[in-house]
């Protein structure tokens, strides 16, 4: 394991939760960056809509390769988002997660949700954990269980018996996205992973989730969504000849200097 993969993974500490701001492009990730986030995530959500794909579906392997190549200089601990992997074959999944790992990456976020509102064999989901762990041994191998997410029946039990699949192939963290609050700390205690929740506005905050155990924190597409939406507040704002309401925007030149190197 290198230095870079080392330090992401102390960072993943239960109980002092990592903070993972989810970046789109260059600029979001160095904004990030400059503001002291040690760690960024990508967003598959971002990096889909501003390439006027969906998401979810498979369809932003490129781009996503893209943005990781662009973000190579940018002084950051990058974890990838990439979906289900791109593909079922778990040789071909480990294959594109090494030519993220040779760009710099240091974990990856791997879904079983799929893009017919289904989960994943739980088979095929730690085959896919096992061909990468086996590819690229230091990287962070984040293992997300849609359970909750896509609204599967009993989505405990099923959430507990893929975490231990998981595990057993390898994965270093588990995301459970849509997890309600009161089920936190019992997945804390089960899954035998760090744990890792989406930021949820007016939910828990980083303090209480950490009294819970919880190991890190992800924005999701929250901050892209909010992006959308300041710009939009904005622009209607200006048609309509009143005050923004917003606090300042970036200076151009610090925005700029985002990528001077």
């Amino acid at each position: 394991m290198n230095d870079r993969a080392a330090a992401f993974h102390a960072l993943h500490r239960p109980g002092r939760p990592l903070l993972l701001p989810n970046a789109w492009d260059h600029a979001s990730a160095a904004a990030l960056a400059a503001r002291g986030h040690p760690a960024v995530g990508t967003t598959s959500l971002g990096v889909a809509a501003a390439a006027g794909k969906p998401d979810g579906t498979g369809a932003t392997r490129s781009e996503t390769f893209d943005l990781a190549r662009r973000l190579r200089g940018v002084p950051v601990l990058l974890t990838v988002d990439i979906e289900d992997g791109f593909g079922d074959d778990p040789a071909a999944v480990a294959g594109y997660v090494a030519e993220l790992a040779a760009l710099g990456a240091v974990g990856v976020n791997l879904e079983d949700g799929r893009p017919d509102g289904t989960l994943a064999p739980v088979e095929l989901a730690a085959a896919k954990i096992a061909a990468v762990r086996a590819a690229v041994p230091g990287l962070f191998v984040n293992a997300r269980t849609d359970a909750w997410w896509l609204g599967v029946p009993d989505p405990l039990p099923a959430a507990l018996e893929r975490a231990a699949a998981y595990r057993a192939a390898g994965a270093d963290g588990l995301f459970v996205p849509g997890a309600p609050d009161d089920t936190v700390a019992l997945l804390v205690a089960e899954a035998g992973l760090p744990l890792n929740v989406l930021h949820r506005p007016g939910g828990p905050d980083l303090a209480a989730l950490g009294r819970l155990g919880v190991a890190r924190v992800s924005t999701g597409s929250l901050l892209f969504r909010a992006a959308l939406g300041a710009a939009l507040h904005l622009a209607d704002a200006v048609r309509a000849g009143g005050d923004a309401g917003l606090p300042p925007a970036p200076d151009y030149a610090w925005v700029r200097d985002l990528s001077a190197g």
